[in-house]
């Protein structure tokens, strides 16, 4: 099995919605407008938060975002066929480890 973080649009930017909690912990970047720019947010992210597995890019056309409903974050199981086997709801509230932990048990058995 692999496991990847998928780094899409930036949830809170200091451009279109900045929560005071960023601005408390020095999370501010605004909305990326190329796919450099996106690469730069998204490597200081990775680096900052010390993201240990990988991490791989959406492109700036939000493609995956939308094909995966991954926005703000989600946890997906993808089969060996390329479905979605899991999705958690929408987080916060709805990113749950243990949920696709139950996913990842019922079909490794």
């Amino acid at each position: 099995m692999t496991f990847y973080v998928v780094y899409i649009q930036e949830a809170h930017p200091t451009d279109i919605w900045q929560m005071s909690s960023n601005v408390r912990d020095h999370v501010l970047y605004a909305s990326p407008r190329s796919d450099g720019e996106r690469t730069e947010t998204a490597s200081a992210c990775v680096r900052n938060l010390g993201i240990q597995i990988p991490a791989i890019l959406d492109g700036i056309d939000n493609r995956t975002e939308r094909a995966y409903t991954g926005w703000p974050d989600r946890l997906c199981l993808i089969g060996t066929d390329g479905r979605v086997v899991f999705k958690t709801a929408a987080g916060p509230f709805g990113f749950s480890a243990g949920f696709l932990e139950q996913a990842l048990e019922r079909i490794t058995q």
